[in-house]
């Protein structure tokens, strides 16, 4: 068979089952061989779209999805996704056509734009190896949690090859830790008194072993925004440390004389710059990759293991339980609960806070949220309740705005029985608007709330005070309920808490159609967590 079918086959095989992608003449042979094969294939309208809903499924599937894009310009259209995914370390496969003909309008240096972001670029070299180096680079996708671009050359796809053979599916093996470092750990949690473990990407799905060792030892349980959901339910849950903490589980982390993050890079973000660590806390970190410990601050023990494992081993060799920070009832540490606010909403526009709290009350229990990024994220974050790790996906390591609805897409598909909600400023809503259609194509059930602004309100609350001209970074209202509706949306315009009574019609009825909310929000302050970013900044 031809080098493309043959690939597409060896991709399939093991274990790529779901495709996004913009097929071109590139890709064309490659993603149909896929699809043939028995993935199935997701066309979107754009290949930054594609690249962050391949993102998206990826995490809240547990297996390796891919992005086929088209030599070049397919490629660098995607490649913001792309960056957001490697530096995730989301196991996913990259597939790009590649021209290698310098002279061709589509040639670019594709493995170093892999490598500029952080992904892995890889290449079928040749006819015979084809299928062998189509294996190997899920593998190392599996194995080394890697996003990997995988380069097939346009001069190879067309030669003969033979069928592929199959072979076991790859695995990630759980790292063993040192029977030394799990020693000190369980030392220093029988020494503290006050311990908290803030879980982030590497304990999700391992909720058993942290709560079992936590109950053990007495210690109170956080996340990284992450990891959010990871102890939903749980009586000692903190919810979110960092930016999105409410003031009392702040002031509980805080106090800690130890903190443990598990599969947790414990970094600015989720320490708020490091104010979260008292200065006479002990801080340990336990991952099943030594690169990463240590990386962001200062730590007193690093384990090197499975998240899973490690917690297991500590938690044989602890002894009798001990109470710890579990002294007392720990009430209600929600944002919702511990933050009162005036509501200022004005008739014209809704207070984003009175917004989010109205939406969590009207949403069913069974939801997946993805955020996009800007100053209005932390309201839907901390208001918008979710029902465990799989309910929350926040793409945000690269930090750009746009990405929201394409993460909702490939969580929505991950997750089919729960509701879709994409939460998005305008920015971010109008720059990827096009994938609107991608959802109503698919038939999705979802809720796009946007909180529009009419601004990139980050930029007018870090710039403002100074006394700077805002005129680059605010726009003309636009009426992003009637785009909405272009695309074959249900849509409303929201201004006061009455005009959600069309999402609870929507919500109650059929969901025949998406539902797309333009809330036009108050924008005379910044978010809390915003302001405090500029001070640590």
């Amino acid at each position: 068979m031809k080098v493309a079918v043959a690939v597409g086959q060896a991709l399939t095989a093991a274990g790529v089952r779901q495709v996004f992608g913009v097929v071109g003449s590139g890709n064309f042979h490659l993603t149909n061989a896929m699809v043939a094969a028995g993935a199935r294939f997701v066309a979107a309208r754009h290949e930054g779209g594609a690249a962050t809903m391949a993102d998206a499924y990826s995490r809240m599937s547990g297996t390796v999805a891919a992005l086929s894009v088209h030599q070049g310009c397919g490629l660098t259209n995607a490649m913001t996704g792309i960056a957001e995914a490697a530096k995730s370390r989301t196991p996913m496969l990259v597939v790009a056509a590649e021209a290698t003909e310098p002279r061709s309008n589509f040639h670019v240096d594709q493995d170093a734009l892999a490598r500029s972001v952080g992904a892995v670029p890889v290449r079928i070299t040749s006819a015979e190896t084809a299928v062998a180096e189509a294996q190997a680079a899920v593998a190392t996708a599996v194995r080394e949690r890697r996003t990997v671009l995988l380069n097939v050359p346009l001069s190879l796809q067309a030669l003969e090859t033979a069928a592929p053979v199959a072979e076991p599916r790859p695995s990630r093996n759980a790292v063993v830790p040192d029977a030394a470092e799990v020693a000190a750990l369980t030392d220093l949690l029988r020494r503290a008194e006050r311990p908290v473990f803030v879980a982030g990407r590497g304990a999700r799905g391992h909720r058993k072993a942290l709560e079992s060792l936590a109950e053990r030892c007495g210690a109170l349980l956080a996340t990284s925004a992450v990891a959010h959901g990871l102890f939903h339910g749980n009586p000692w849950d903190l919810g979110i440390s960092g930016g999105f903490a409410s003031p009392r589980t702040a002031e509980l982390i805080r106090d800690a004389d130890l903190i443990v993050g598990w599969g947790c890079a414990l970094n600015m973000w989720t320490m708020r710059h490091g104010q979260l660590i008292g200065p006479d806390a002990t801080v340990v970190q336990v991952d099943d990759d030594a690169s990463a410990l240590g990386v962001h601050r200062e730590i007193q023990l690093g384990v090197t293991g499975d998240v899973e494992l490690t917690a297991t081993l500590a938690l044989e060799a602890y002894g009798e339980q001990q109470v710890g920070y579990r002294a007392a009832e720990l009430g209600s540490v929600r944002w919702r609960d511990v933050v009162a606010f005036d509501d200022e909403s004005t008739g014209e526009r809704i207070d984003p806070r009175t917004l989010s709290i109205a939406l969590d009350d009207m949403l069913p229990a069974e939801r997946v949220l993805a955020v996009d990024s800007g100053n209005f994220m932390g309201y839907p974050s901390v208001c918008l309740s979710v029902p465990d790790e799989n309910g929350f996906c926040f793409t945000q390591a690269f930090q750009s705005i746009g990405l929201g609805l394409a993460t909702a897409i490939g969580a929505a598909l991950a997750q089919p029985d729960r509701l879709p909600v994409a939460v998005l400023g305008d920015g971010g809503a109008l720059m990827s608007a096009v994938e609107l259609d991608t959802v109503r194509r698919l038939g999705l059930p979802m809720l796009v709330v946007v909180y529009n602004d009419d601004a990139y309100g980050a930029e007018v609350h870090h710039f403002g005070p100074g006394g700077h001209a805002l005129e680059t970074v605010t726009f003309p209202p636009t009426d992003i309920a009637a785009i909405g509706r272009g695309y074959g949306f249900e849509a409303v315009i929201v201004r006061g808490v009455d005009d959600l009574a069309a999402v609870a019609s929507w919500l109650n009825g059929p969901r025949s159609a998406p539902m797309l909310v333009d809330a036009k929000v108050v924008a005379e302050h910044p978010s809390w967590w915003l302001e405090e970013a500029f001070r640590g900044h």
